[in-house]
C-alpha cells in the first residue's frame, strides 16, 4: 500500500514514467505489463564493454576505489562517445510479433476480474488467493489506465447486491421475535460488514486517493459502505433496523425499571453503531426522547401518590441515573440536555405544586431533612423555579416564629427557641440552599414581620414587646452563666469553626470567640424588634443586678456587649448603660477615699469593712425602699459614711438601698467557724440570735424577728426561708417544714455542718411577677407617649404645616426605632398637644403655634 504523501498525486490513466516490474518470462503474453518497454532485449546478451579492460580508465578506477586519481590523462576522452568510430549496432532478439494493445486489454480484463473475484471472497470471509498487493496494484492500475469510475460502479453494485442478497436476508433470519434479538442480529452482522469492508477500503486505497478524493459528486468509499449499509438495514421498507433501534430503547427501559435482561455492552456498542451509520441525531435521538418521556410521566405518576420527602429522593436517584447512563453509554451530549429537560419538566415543574406544597415542606423543615430539602432546591433550581420556593420558607418561619412566641406557658424558654430556630434555619441556608441570599433575606423578612406582629404579642398582654423583655434576659443568662447554661445544639459545629477561620475571626473553638458568638446571635434578634425602649428597660435592670451582686461571668464581654449595642443603636442609647459601669469606678475611687479619711481620723481599725457603691439615681433602675432596722455598731458606720459624704459632695442627697446590700457574717457552731456569705436582710436576722443563750433553750418567734429587723411580708419569709428552709440550714424552724408562717419559732442549728469554710446562703429571689412586668411594660408606653408627643413638636417646628396623614407617617418614620406606636395613640398625643396650645388644626391640617 501507498503512503498519501510518498509520491506525487498519481493521475487517471497511463503513466510515461511507469516502473519496469519484474517477468518470469519476456515471451509469456499473459505477464505482458503495460508498464513494460516495447523493445525488449535478450537476456542472455551482455552489452559490449566501452573501453578495454586492459587499458582501464584513471578516474573511474579512482572512484571505484573512492579516492581521486594521484595523475589525470588529458588526452584520453572521458566518454563513451567516440564520433570518430561511427555509430554501433544494437542487435534485438525475440522482437514482440503480437498487438501491444491487445495484450494491455487482455491485462486489464484479468485484473478486473482478480478484483472482483476477491470481492467475493472477502464477503464469503474466506481466505483470499492472490495478496492484497497484487489487488492494491491491480486496482492502481485500472485506475492509471483511466477505469477509476467503472471499477467504483463495480465494487458498488457488488456491495449493494451481496447487503441486499445476502447480509439483509441474515439479519433477518437471525432477528427473533423480540426488538433485541433483532438488535442484536443487527449489529453482529454490522460488525461482520465492518471487518468486511475495512479489507475492501485498504485494498481499493487507491481509487479512494486518486478518483474519489478529488470527485464531488461521489462519496468516499467509507462513506459509500456506511450509506449502502444504512439503506439496505435501516431505510428500506420494512428494515430490521427499525426494530433494532426499537430494541435500544427497549434496554434503556430495562435499565431504569432493573430488568435482569439489561444488556450493557450490547447498549454501548449499539450506540457507537449508530453514530457510525448516522442514524443518531434524525432515526434515534427522537424516538428515545419519545420513550423516555413517556417514562417520566408514568413514573412522576406513580411517585406522586408518595410523600413529598419519598417522591423527591426518587426523583434524584432518578435524574442522577439518568445523567450516568448517558455518560457511560456514549449518549451524544445534546442528547443529555434535552432528556434532562424533559424529565425536570414530567418531574418538577408538572408537579410544581407537589414539590411546593406548604405544609409538606413544613414537615421537611420540622424533621430537619437538611438531605431531603437540598435535593428538592437542587431539583428546582434545574428548573429555574427555585424563587418559588421562598414563598412556602416564609410562611413556615412565620408560622413556626409565631408559636414559639405565643407559648406563654414557655416564655423564659423563648430567646433560646428562637435562637436555636435560627440556628437551624442558618444551617439549612448553608447546607441546603447554597447560601442563596435570597433565603437569607426572606428569612429575615419573615423574623422582622412574627416578631412585631402585635396580633402575635396580644396573648401577652403587655402592649409592647414582649420579645425585647426575652432577649433582655437571654443575654443576661449569658452574661452571668457563660456557655454552660446553653443547649450543645445551639453551639457551633466544625464547619462554622472553618467557615470563621477562612474569614479571618476567632475560632469559635475558642471559649470567649464562642461567647462573643451566641451574643451576636441575641444581637440578630435584637436588630429584628421595632420596639427597643423594652429591650433597655429590661437590659437596664439586669446589668444593674450584676454590676451590683458581682455576677458577671466576664468583664470583657459586658464591654463587649456595651460596645456592640453602641454600635448598632448610637451612644444615646447607651448613655445610661455607660455612666453604669462609670459609677462603678467612681465609687471604688470613693471607697479609697474613704477609707483614707477614716485611717486619719483614728477609725481605721474598726471590726466592719464597709463598702459603699455610689449610683447616679438617673442612670439607674429605681428600686423599692424597704425598711430596715440596723444593728448599733453597723448604724454608726453608715451614719459616719454618710456625714463623710454629704460634707465632701455638697448638695448630695444619700438613699440606702438595703435590698443590694450584702456582706459576710462569721458564725460558730458545734462543727467549727463558718464565714457565711449572706444578704444584708439575712445578715440582720442572723446578728439577732446572738442575744439568745442555747443552753436554756431561748428562741425567736416570727412576731420578734418582725420588730426587731423592721421586715414584714414577703420579705421576711423568704429571708427566713432561705435561712431555715433551704439547702443551706442555718436556723432551724419549729415546726419544720418548707413554708414559713406567722406562727413558727426559730433556734441556731449548731450542728449546721459544710465541707468548706466559707459557705454562700442564697436569697430566694423571687422572679418577677406579672403585675412587675407589667409595670416595666406601662412605664414604657408611658415614655413613648412622651416621645411621641416630642416628636410631634419637632416636626412640626421644622414645617410649620403639615397635613394629618403626613405627620403621622413622620412620626412612625421617626420613632420606630424606639418602638412602634399605633396610628390612634399619634391622634391622641396630637389632640393633647392642640390643648396645650402647641398645634393649631386647620382642617385637615395642622399648624405649629410656638
Amino acid at each position: 500500500m501507498h503512503s498519501p504523501g510518498s509520491q506525487p498525486p498519481p493521475r487517471d490513466g497511463p503513466s510515461p514514467s511507469s516502473t519496469l516490474p519484474k517477468r518470469k518470462s519476456p515471451t509469456s503474453a499473459d505477464n505482458i505489463n503495460p508498464r513494460d518497454h516495447v523493445l525488449l532485449p535478450n537476456p542472455n546478451h551482455k552489452r559490449p564493454r566501452l573501453s578495454s579492460p586492459s587499458d582501464p580508465d584513471p578516474s573511474r578506477m579512482s572512484k571505484a576505489m573512492g579516492k581521486r586519481p594521484e595523475i589525470i590523462d588529458l588526452t584520453r576522452p572521458q566518454t563513451a562517445f567516440q564520433p570518430h568510430k561511427g555509430a554501433k549496432k544494437l542487435e534485438i532478439k525475440n522482437l514482440r510479433t503480437a498487438s501491444r494493445l491487445q495484450e494491455l486489454e487482455k491485462y486489464y480484463n484479468k485484473t478486473k476480474q482478480e478484483l472482483q473475484e476477491g470481492v467475493q471472497v472477502i464477503f464469503e470471509q474466506k481466505q483470499l488467493r492472490l495478496p492484497l498487493e497484487r489487488l492494491y496494484r491491480g486496482v492502481e492500475d485500472l485506475c492509471r489506465h483511466g477505469d477509476s469510475k467503472e471499477l467504483y460502479e463495480t465494487l458498488r453494485e457488488k456491495c449493494d447486491a451481496y447487503l441486499k442478497d445476502h447480509l439483509a436476508r441474515s439479519i433477518e433470519v437471525e432477528a427473533g421475535l423480540s426488538s433485541i434479538d433483532a438488535l442484536r442480529s443487527v449489529y453482529k452482522h454490522w460488525v461482520i460488514w465492518n471487518t468486511q469492508s475495512t479489507i475492501i477500503r485498504s485494498v481499493f486505497s487507491y481509487l479512494d486517493r486518486s478518483y474519489l478524493l478529488r470527485n464531488r459528486d461521489l462519496p468516499q468509499l467509507n462513506d459509500m459502505i456506511i450509506s449502502l449499509f444504512r439503506k439496505i438495514v435501516f431505510v428500506q421498507a420494512q428494515p430490521p433496523g427499525a426494530k433494532a433501534l426499537a430494541g435500544i430503547c427497549d434496554l434503556v427501559d430495562y435499565a431504569r425499571r432493573g430488568d435482569s435482561r439489561f444488556d450493557p455492552t450490547l447498549l454501548r456498542n449499539s450506540i457507537s453503531m449508530i453514530h457510525i451509520l448516522n442514524l443518531y441525531a434524525k432515526s434515534f435521538e427522537p424516538r428515545f426522547l419519545k420513550v423516555s418521556k413517556a417514562y417520566f410521566q408514568e413514573f412522576a405518576e406513580e411517585q406522586s401518590s408518595a410523600s413529598l420527602k419519598s417522591y423527591i429522593s426518587s426523583c434524584e436517584q432518578l435524574l442522577a441515573q439518568e445523567g450516568y447512563r448517558c455518560n457511560a453509554y456514549n449518549f451524544d451530549s445534546t442528547t443529555k440536555i434535552q432528556l434532562m429537560t424533559s424529565a425536570h419538566a414530567s418531574l418538577v415543574e408538572n408537579y410544581s405544586d407537589k414539590l411546593l406544597d406548604d405544609s409538606s415542606i413544613a414537615k421537611l423543615l420540622d424533621e430537619n431533612a437538611g438531605e431531603s430539602l437540598k435535593a428538592l432546591y437542587d431539583l428546582l433550581r434545574s428548573s429555574g423555579i427555585q424563587k418559588r420556593l421562598r414563598q412556602p420558607w416564609e410562611d413556615y418561619i412565620k408560622k413556626a416564629g409565631s408559636l414559639i412566641v405565643n407559648d406563654t406557658s414557655r416564655g423564659d424558654e423563648m430567646v433560646v427557641r428562637l435562637v436555636q430556630f435560627r440556628r437551624s434555619l442558618d444551617l439549612m441556608i448553608r447546607d441546603a440552599f447554597n447560601k442563596d441570599d435570597e433565603f437569607t433575606y426572606t428569612m429575615r423578612q419573615a423574623f422582622g414581620s412574627f416578631i412585631n406582629d402585635q396580633k402575635v404579642l396580644s396573648s401577652w398582654n403587655t402592649g409592647t414587646s414582649i420579645v425585647g423583655e426575652m432577649i433582655a434576659k437571654f443575654i443576661d443568662l449569658l452574661l452571668r452563666g457563660g456557655l454552660k447554661t446553653l443547649p450543645k445544639e445551639m453551639l457551633s459545629d466544625v464547619q462554622d469553626r472553618v467557615n470563621a477561620e477562612q474569614s479571618g475571626q476567632a475560632s469559635t473553638g475558642d471559649e470567649d470567640a464562642e461567647l462573643d458568638r451566641q451574643l451576636n446571635q441575641a444581637l440578630e434578634l435584637f436588630r429584628f424588634i421595632e420596639g427597643k425602649d423594652v429591650f433597655e428597660a429590661f437590659y437596664k435592670q439586669h446589668l444593674a443586678k450584676r454590676l451590683l451582686m458581682g455576677r458577671s461571668a466576664s468583664a470583657d464581654a459586658e464591654r463587649s456587649m456595651l460596645a456592640k449595642l453602641k454600635n448598632e443603636c448610637g451612644s444615646s442609647f447607651t448613655h445610661n448603660l455607660e455612666q453604669m459601669f462609670k459609677d462603678q469606678q467612681m465609687a471604688r475611687d470613693e471607697m479609697a477615699s474613704y477609707k483614707a479619711w477614716c485611717e486619719g481620723n483614728g477609725h481605721g481599725n474598726s471590726d466592719l469593712d464597709l463598702t459603699v457603691t455610689i449610683l447616679s439615681a438617673a442612670a439607674w433602675p429605681s428600686y423599692q425602699d424597704f425598711p430596715l432596722t440596723l444593728p448599733d455598731h453597723i448604724a454608726a458606720h453608715f451614719e459616719r459614711f454618710e456625714s463623710y459624704y454629704i460634707n465632701k459632695h455638697t448638695g448630695r442627697r444619700l438613699v440606702w438601698k438595703h435590698s443590694l446590700g450584702h456582706c459576710v457574717v462569721k458564725a460558730r457552731f458545734n462543727k467549727g467557724s463558718k464565714e457565711l456569705l449572706v444578704s444584708a436582710f439575712q445578715a440582720v436576722v442572723l446578728t439577732l440570735f446572738n442575744q439568745l443563750d442555747e443552753k436554756k433553750g431561748e428562741f425567736l418567734t416570727y412576731q420578734q424577728i418582725a420588730e426587731n429587723t423592721g421586715l414584714s411580708g414577703p420579705e421576711l419569709d423568704r429571708t427566713l426561708q432561705s435561712l431555715a428552709c433551704g439547702k443551706t440550714r442555718v436556723l432551724t424552724k419549729h415546726p419544720k417544714g418548707r413554708d414559713v408562717k406567722s406562727t413558727d419559732t426559730f433556734t441556731v442549728n449548731t450542728a449546721f455542718m459544710d465541707s468548706k469554710y466559707r459557705v454562700k446562703i442564697n436569697q430566694i429571689q423571687l422572679k418577677e411577677t406579672k403585675e412587675e412586668n407589667q409595670g416595666t411594660h406601662e412605664r414604657v408606653a408611658q415614655d413613648r407617649q412622651f416621645e411621641c408627643q416630642a416628636a410631634i413638636v419637632r416636626i412640626m417646628k421644622t414645617r410649620k404645616t403639615m397635613t394629618h396623614a403626613n405627620l403621622v407617617a413622620e412620626v412612625i418614620n421617626t420613632t420606630k426605632s424606639r418602638g412602634a406606636i399605633e396610628p390612634a395613640e399619634i391622634k391622641k398625643n396630637i389632640e393633647k398637644l392642640i390643648e396645650k396650645d402647641y398645634l393649631e388644626r386647620e382642617a385637615s391640617s395642622y399648624t405649629y403655634l410656638a
